[in-house]
């Protein structure tokens, strides 16, 4: 797709339906409209594969648990905090 032919606008709204996309949340005709898109332009393509890679990093990395005195003593600043407002 040539620079004269790309419709920023048209990015901005699949750019706006990709975390559906990927979560596989959209109908067929959506999926269809962006695969056609992505196979035409490069940078939402490029977006695409960065989202997917930063979605597969989220799922696959370990949470870790505070210890209880910690999370009470955060509990206590924030309201400490809240209330001095």
């Amino acid at each position: 797709m040539t620079n004269e032919q790309h419709n920023h606008r048209h990015c901005l709204e699949l750019f706006e339906k990709l975390s559906e996309y990927i979560d596989d949340e959209l109908d067929e005709p959506a999926c269809k409209e962006i695969e056609k898109h992505i196979k035409e332009c490069i940078l939402c393509r490029e977006c695409l594969e960065t989202l997917k890679r930063s979605v597969d990093i989220c799922r696959h990395t370990e949470t870790k648990s505070m210890q209880a005195s910690l999370a009470k003593r955060i509990n206590m600043l924030i309201k400490d905090t809240a209330l001095k407002k």
